[in-house]
């Protein structure tokens, strides 16, 4: 057992101070250890090895050996001082230490944020709004046209005419700017589907109402962050040329289109499917909106305090997930803006907030995920994204990947129990 006394202060909810003094007798031992240590390995001129006197290594190495021995005192006692407290730190702690000397007591006091004491938890009878699963059947319709989009052919006007909105066009472009021609920011050929967002608006209406063989121009202001050197910030003349018109032609919504598209013997099979699919996006849709409210509400029932340096991770993650996100569309970002960042910070607090009341309530009702429900969760994954299980099992070995489904399994637990007790009305 360590010698040693503890005094503890709450700064806050989720601040403690801890005063800390270690005994003589601690301090002397260690002390001894270190310089026998030292004495070993240490070359000193004019002395065998192991054979230097204290005073020389004091002396030389006096100052490393102190600094040394407080690390080593505070790493042994703080985590003995906050499991006697039956503290949770979420930090590492901020530590002013007095110096190590001889035949003195150490003392040092120790910052450290922690989790704060709930209670108890309000979560029955929070008041939410499902919202109603109904698929129209304009929207049946729409997702009919998707699929014969998905399976539409390109193919030339039947009578030559100029190009117009949804018809898919091939372009040859030259760039130059100040009459200098751009070599690498033209194309040949470049095949584009007008009304589709992807050309630039003045580039758009260039080309709408040409006809093949047809030239045009357009002027476009190009932004300061542009990546070529030589368009940044300067307009840009594009030359442009019409090489080739094409229309999309949709096949006949017909039972034998539905045939074409999958197993389903008559157009109406296909819908009813159709209808299932959206039916069961939108049923998955009211499930997530009606956990979103439970969140809010809950968290707005317990306005318990949160710890800063866990809003700032959780914060600092999501960020992280929102880059990476944007740089996978091929969008430049190098951070967010100051609107989305405070944005950002309230909904981590939320995040942190109720992950800390879900905690409790599981704690309070004995929820344990086992080796079943964790099997059952890698399933369900596999299922929600096409992965092989054996792999996904291989996978969540990882420890850190592991404690993440676990929590995941746990939410879902605890939302389970708090959507039994809300007072639910159906919209």
């Amino acid at each position: 057992m360590v010698e040693m006394q503890v005094n503890v202060q709450r700064l806050s909810p989720v601040l403690v101070e801890f005063d800390v003094e270690v005994g003589v007798g601690r301090v002397t031992t260690e002390l001894e250890k270190a310089y026998t240590q030292v004495a070993r390995t240490a070359k000193v001129r004019g002395f065998r090895p192991g054979k230097a006197p204290r005073r020389v290594l004091t002396h030389l190495y006096g100052a490393r050996i102190a600094a040394d021995v407080a690390q080593k005192l505070v790493d042994e006692t703080f985590p003995q001082a906050v499991t006697d407290q039956k503290l949770q730190p979420v930090t590492s702690p901020a530590v002013e230490a007095q110096g190590v000397e001889e035949n003195k007591p150490f003392s040092y006091k120790a910052r450290v944020e922690v989790l704060p004491e709930i209670a108890a938890v309000s979560y029955e009878g929070l008041g939410v709004k499902r919202a109603k699963v109904e698929v129209s059947e304009e929207s049946i319709e729409k997702e009919l046209d998707s699929v014969r989009r998905a399976h539409s052919t390109l193919e030339p006007p039947k009578t030559a005419r100029a190009c117009a909105n949804g018809d898919t066009v091939s372009i040859t472009f030259v760039v130059s700017v100040d009459g200098e021609t751009i070599d690498d920011a033209g194309a040949a050929d470049f095949q584009v589907e007008l009304g589709a967002g992807t050309l630039l608006p003045q580039i758009e209406e260039a080309v709408l109402g040409k006809s093949i063989g047809d030239t045009s121009s357009a002027e476009v202001p190009m932004p300061a962050q542009h990546p070529h050197p030589k368009l940044k910030g300067k307009t840009a003349s594009f030359a442009i040329t019409i090489n080739d018109i094409k229309e999309r032609v949709l096949p006949t919504a017909d039972d034998e289109f539905a045939k074409d598209v999958g197993e389903f013997e008559t157009l109406a099979a296909l819908k009813e499917d159709i209808k299932k699919k959206l039916e069961t996006q939108a049923k998955e849709q009211s499930d997530n909106q009606l956990a979103e409210q439970l969140v809010l509400e809950l968290v707005k029932a317990n306005p318990v305090p949160v710890p800063p340096s866990l809003v700032e991770r959780q914060m600092r993650l999501t960020e992280q997930e929102i880059l990476a996100r944007a740089r996978s569309q091929g969008q430049r970002v190098t951070g967010l803006g100051d609107e989305l960042r405070g944005k950002l910070v309230e909904d981590s607090e939320i995040k942190v907030r109720a992950g800390l009341l879900m905690a409790e309530i599981a704690k309070k009702e004995g929820i344990q995920i086992g080796n079943e429900e964790l099997e059952n969760g890698l399933k369900e994954l596999a299922e929600q994204t096409g992965q092989n299980l054996a792999k996904l099992r291989v996978q969540y070995k990882d420890q850190q990947k592991r404690e993440m489904l676990i929590g995941m399994i746990l939410e879902n637990k605890v939302l389970d129990i708090i959507e039994a007790k809300a007072k639910i009305e159906e919209g």
